[in-house]
Protein backbone atom coordinates (compact mmCIF):
# COMPACT_ATOMS: atom_id res chain seq x y z
CA UNK A 1 0.00 0.00 0.00
CA UNK A 2 2.64 2.15 0.45
CA UNK A 3 4.48 1.98 -3.03
CA UNK A 4 1.17 3.04 -4.06
CA UNK A 5 2.43 6.90 -3.11
CA UNK A 6 5.92 6.21 -3.01
CA UNK A 7 8.92 5.16 -4.48
CA UNK A 8 10.52 2.02 -2.47
CA UNK A 9 13.87 4.40 -0.97
CA UNK A 10 10.63 6.50 0.07
CA UNK A 11 9.20 4.03 1.62
CA UNK A 12 11.99 2.69 3.56
CA UNK A 13 13.01 6.26 4.70
CA UNK A 14 9.33 6.75 6.01
CA UNK A 15 9.86 3.20 7.41
CA UNK A 16 12.63 3.64 9.68
CA UNK A 17 11.82 7.37 10.62
CA UNK A 18 8.32 6.75 12.27
CA UNK A 19 9.85 3.72 14.01
CA UNK A 20 12.53 5.62 15.47
CA UNK A 21 10.16 8.43 16.16
CA UNK A 22 7.77 5.69 18.34
CA UNK A 23 10.63 4.94 20.51
CA UNK A 24 12.42 8.06 20.97
CA UNK A 25 8.56 8.94 22.63
CA UNK A 26 8.70 6.21 24.59
CA UNK A 27 12.25 6.82 25.89
CA UNK A 28 11.75 10.68 26.62
CA UNK A 29 8.14 9.18 28.37
CA UNK A 30 10.46 6.44 30.32
CA UNK A 31 13.19 9.53 31.19
CA UNK A 32 16.15 7.29 29.31
CA UNK A 33 19.05 8.27 27.29
CA UNK A 34 20.56 7.15 24.58
CA UNK A 35 24.22 5.68 24.93
CA UNK A 36 27.00 8.47 25.27
CA UNK A 37 30.00 6.32 23.96
CA UNK A 38 31.36 6.65 20.63
CA UNK A 39 32.30 3.21 20.59
CA UNK A 40 28.61 2.46 20.72
CA UNK A 41 27.06 4.59 18.29
CA UNK A 42 29.77 3.41 15.92
CA UNK A 43 28.68 -0.27 16.54
CA UNK A 44 25.46 0.83 16.14
CA UNK A 45 25.86 2.26 12.76
CA UNK A 46 26.75 -0.88 11.61
CA UNK A 47 24.09 -2.46 12.68
CA UNK A 48 21.76 -0.23 11.68
CA UNK A 49 23.08 -0.42 8.03
CA UNK A 50 23.20 -4.33 8.51
CA UNK A 51 19.49 -4.66 9.78
CA UNK A 52 17.78 -1.57 8.24
CA UNK A 53 19.23 0.41 5.73
CA UNK A 54 20.73 -2.26 3.39
CA UNK A 55 17.52 -5.18 4.15
CA UNK A 56 14.95 -2.77 3.79
CA UNK A 57 16.45 -1.08 1.16
CA UNK A 58 17.31 -4.61 -1.37
CA UNK A 59 13.89 -5.59 -0.31
CA UNK A 60 11.67 -2.98 -1.78
CA UNK A 61 13.77 -3.39 -4.94
CA UNK A 62 13.14 -6.63 -5.02
CA UNK A 63 9.94 -6.48 -4.93
CA UNK A 64 9.48 -4.43 -7.91
CA UNK A 65 10.41 -7.20 -9.86
CA UNK A 66 9.70 -10.32 -8.20
CA UNK A 67 6.55 -11.20 -6.14
CA UNK A 68 5.96 -10.80 -3.08
CA UNK A 69 5.44 -14.37 -2.34
CA UNK A 70 9.27 -15.40 -3.50
CA UNK A 71 10.01 -12.30 -2.16
CA UNK A 72 8.73 -14.20 1.44
CA UNK A 73 10.43 -17.48 0.98
CA UNK A 74 13.85 -15.50 0.15
CA UNK A 75 13.29 -14.04 3.32
CA UNK A 76 12.18 -17.15 5.35
CA UNK A 77 15.81 -18.20 4.68
CA UNK A 78 17.19 -15.73 7.33
CA UNK A 79 16.92 -18.77 10.04
CA UNK A 80 18.86 -21.03 7.93
CA UNK A 81 21.68 -18.46 7.08
CA UNK A 82 21.85 -17.64 10.78
CA UNK A 83 22.08 -21.24 11.42
CA UNK A 84 24.93 -22.01 9.42
CA UNK A 85 27.63 -18.73 10.50
CA UNK A 86 26.72 -19.54 14.42
CA UNK A 87 28.60 -22.13 13.59
CA UNK A 88 31.60 -20.14 12.51
CA UNK A 89 31.11 -17.09 14.66
CA UNK A 90 29.34 -17.53 17.88
CA UNK A 91 30.80 -20.59 20.15
CA UNK A 92 27.81 -20.39 22.46
CA UNK A 93 25.48 -20.38 20.07
CA UNK A 94 26.01 -23.66 18.17
CA UNK A 95 22.93 -24.95 16.35
CA UNK A 96 21.59 -28.45 18.45
CA UNK A 97 20.46 -31.40 16.52
CA UNK A 98 16.56 -30.08 17.51
CA UNK A 99 17.56 -26.49 17.08
CA UNK A 100 18.18 -27.86 13.04
CA UNK A 101 15.74 -30.23 12.69
CA UNK A 102 13.21 -27.63 14.21
CA UNK A 103 14.50 -24.92 11.35
CA UNK A 104 13.81 -27.46 8.57
CA UNK A 105 10.42 -28.08 9.37
CA UNK A 106 9.63 -24.56 10.02
CA UNK A 107 11.30 -24.03 6.29
CA UNK A 108 8.83 -26.38 4.97
CA UNK A 109 5.81 -25.16 6.85
CA UNK A 110 6.74 -21.86 5.11
CA UNK A 111 6.94 -23.19 1.75
CA UNK A 112 3.94 -25.04 2.18
CA UNK A 113 2.35 -21.57 2.97
CA UNK A 114 3.58 -19.70 0.58
CA UNK A 115 2.82 -22.89 -2.11
CA UNK A 116 5.88 -22.93 -3.66
CA UNK A 117 4.97 -26.28 -5.55
CA UNK A 118 3.31 -24.11 -7.71
CA UNK A 119 6.36 -22.60 -9.11
CA UNK A 120 7.77 -18.84 -10.21
CA UNK A 121 7.89 -18.86 -14.12
CA UNK A 122 9.85 -16.19 -15.38
CA UNK A 123 11.76 -15.65 -11.89
CA UNK A 124 13.97 -11.97 -12.23
CA UNK A 125 17.15 -13.72 -11.17
CA UNK A 126 18.58 -9.53 -10.19
CA UNK A 127 15.27 -9.60 -7.73
CA UNK A 128 16.02 -12.92 -5.89
CA UNK A 129 19.71 -12.40 -5.65
CA UNK A 130 18.92 -9.16 -3.83
CA UNK A 131 15.82 -10.43 -1.53
CA UNK A 132 18.43 -13.48 -0.65
CA UNK A 133 20.59 -10.97 0.29
CA UNK A 134 18.74 -9.24 2.60
CA UNK A 135 18.23 -12.20 4.22
CA UNK A 136 21.73 -12.66 4.70
CA UNK A 137 22.06 -9.77 5.84
CA UNK A 138 20.30 -9.82 9.38
CA UNK A 139 22.07 -12.75 11.07
CA UNK A 140 24.73 -11.34 9.92
CA UNK A 141 23.49 -7.66 11.51
CA UNK A 142 22.40 -9.41 14.86
CA UNK A 143 25.73 -11.48 15.15
CA UNK A 144 27.30 -8.24 15.26
CA UNK A 145 25.66 -7.09 17.74
CA UNK A 146 25.88 -9.85 19.81
CA UNK A 147 29.52 -9.94 19.21
CA UNK A 148 30.06 -6.35 20.09
CA UNK A 149 27.31 -5.38 22.04
CA UNK A 150 26.68 -8.48 23.56
CA UNK A 151 27.62 -7.36 27.08
CA UNK A 152 26.20 -3.53 27.32
CA UNK A 153 24.56 -2.03 30.06
CA UNK A 154 22.05 0.06 28.03
CA UNK A 155 18.49 -1.04 27.65
CA UNK A 156 17.07 -2.96 24.64
CA UNK A 157 15.44 0.63 24.15
CA UNK A 158 18.07 3.03 23.89
CA UNK A 159 19.97 0.46 22.02
CA UNK A 160 17.01 0.04 19.34
CA UNK A 161 15.73 3.70 19.18
CA UNK A 162 19.74 4.41 18.55
CA UNK A 163 20.08 2.21 15.94
CA UNK A 164 16.83 3.06 14.18
CA UNK A 165 17.68 7.05 14.47
CA UNK A 166 21.57 6.00 12.92
CA UNK A 167 19.45 4.41 9.83
CA UNK A 168 17.22 7.21 9.53
CA UNK A 169 20.42 9.08 8.68
CA UNK A 170 21.73 6.80 6.53
CA UNK A 171 18.56 6.39 4.50
CA UNK A 172 17.71 10.11 3.88
CA UNK A 173 21.72 10.85 2.59
CA UNK A 174 20.89 8.02 0.11
CA UNK A 175 17.31 8.59 -0.72
CA UNK A 176 18.20 12.64 -1.12
CA UNK A 177 20.85 11.12 -4.01
CA UNK A 178 18.98 8.31 -5.98
CA UNK A 179 14.94 9.06 -5.66
CA UNK A 180 13.28 12.48 -6.65
CA UNK A 181 11.19 13.77 -3.38
CA UNK A 182 7.60 12.95 -3.71
CA UNK A 183 5.13 15.46 -5.69
CA UNK A 184 2.18 14.53 -3.26
CA UNK A 185 1.17 12.94 0.37
CA UNK A 186 -1.63 10.53 -0.06
CA UNK A 187 -2.82 9.70 2.78
CA UNK A 188 -4.12 5.59 2.92
CA UNK A 189 -0.31 5.44 1.39
CA UNK A 190 1.43 7.61 3.86
CA UNK A 191 -0.96 5.76 7.32
CA UNK A 192 0.34 2.64 5.65
CA UNK A 193 4.35 3.49 6.10
CA UNK A 194 3.24 4.85 9.22
CA UNK A 195 1.82 1.49 10.40
CA UNK A 196 5.12 -0.55 9.07
CA UNK A 197 7.59 1.79 10.64
CA UNK A 198 5.62 2.71 14.06
CA UNK A 199 4.61 -1.37 15.02
CA UNK A 200 6.25 -3.56 12.14
CA UNK A 201 9.74 -1.76 12.92
CA UNK A 202 10.47 0.55 16.04
CA UNK A 203 8.17 -2.14 18.27
CA UNK A 204 9.08 -4.99 16.58
CA UNK A 205 13.15 -4.36 17.05
CA UNK A 206 12.39 -3.62 20.76
CA UNK A 207 10.95 -6.83 20.94
CA UNK A 208 13.76 -8.45 18.75
CA UNK A 209 16.26 -6.67 21.04
CA UNK A 210 15.17 -8.74 23.99
CA UNK A 211 14.80 -11.51 21.95
CA UNK A 212 18.37 -11.80 20.86
CA UNK A 213 19.87 -11.16 24.52
CA UNK A 214 17.68 -14.34 25.79
CA UNK A 215 17.61 -16.49 23.00
CA UNK A 216 20.68 -16.07 20.62
CA UNK A 217 20.28 -14.56 17.26
CA UNK A 218 19.66 -18.20 16.02
CA UNK A 219 16.80 -18.52 17.40
CA UNK A 220 15.55 -15.66 17.35
CA UNK A 221 15.54 -15.26 13.16
CA UNK A 222 12.78 -18.00 14.07
CA UNK A 223 10.01 -14.98 13.86
CA UNK A 224 10.58 -14.61 10.26
CA UNK A 225 8.71 -17.95 9.63
CA UNK A 226 5.49 -16.51 11.04
CA UNK A 227 5.72 -13.66 8.59
CA UNK A 228 4.35 -15.31 5.48
CA UNK A 229 1.63 -17.12 8.50
CA UNK A 230 0.46 -13.60 9.78
CA UNK A 231 0.62 -12.08 6.37
CA UNK A 232 -1.82 -14.45 4.84
CA UNK A 233 -3.78 -14.21 7.53
CA UNK A 234 -4.26 -10.21 7.82
CA UNK A 235 -4.94 -10.73 3.91
CA UNK A 236 -8.05 -12.55 4.47
CA UNK A 237 -9.22 -10.71 7.01
CA UNK A 238 -8.66 -7.00 5.69
CA UNK A 239 -7.90 -7.23 2.31
CA UNK A 240 -10.37 -10.15 1.62
CA UNK A 241 -7.90 -12.86 0.28
CA UNK A 242 -8.19 -16.26 -0.74
CA UNK A 243 -7.65 -18.70 1.83
CA UNK A 244 -6.51 -22.01 0.59
CA UNK A 245 -5.84 -25.39 2.58
CA UNK A 246 -2.19 -24.97 2.85
CA UNK A 247 -2.45 -21.79 4.38
CA UNK A 248 -3.52 -23.27 7.99
CA UNK A 249 -1.71 -26.62 7.16
CA UNK A 250 1.89 -24.64 6.88
CA UNK A 251 0.99 -22.59 9.90
CA UNK A 252 0.40 -25.72 11.90
CA UNK A 253 3.83 -27.35 10.58
CA UNK A 254 5.78 -23.75 11.51
CA UNK A 255 4.06 -23.54 14.97
CA UNK A 256 6.08 -27.13 15.34
CA UNK A 257 9.09 -26.35 14.34
CA UNK A 258 9.22 -23.25 16.54
CA UNK A 259 8.12 -25.81 19.43
CA UNK A 260 11.28 -27.91 18.38
CA UNK A 261 13.81 -25.48 18.32
CA UNK A 262 12.55 -24.03 22.13
CA UNK A 263 12.53 -27.79 23.72
CA UNK A 264 14.94 -29.25 25.76
CA UNK A 265 15.71 -33.23 25.80
CA UNK A 266 14.42 -34.96 28.52
CA UNK A 267 16.91 -35.53 31.47
CA UNK A 268 17.54 -39.14 32.34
Amino acid sequence: MGTEGFAPLQVTLGRVAFGALVLLAILVIKRERLPRSARTWGHLAVAAFLLNALPFSLFAYSELTIPSTLASICNATSPLWGMALSVVALSEDRPTRRRVAGLGIGFLGVLTVLGAWQGFAGTDLTGTAMALGASLSYPIGWIYVRRTLGGTQHSHLAMSSTQLLLATLQLAVVTLLFSPPPTAYPIIPLLAVFALGALGTGVAFLLQYGLVAEIGPTTAQMVTYFIPVIATASGVALLNEHLAWNTPVGALIVLAGAALTQSKPRST
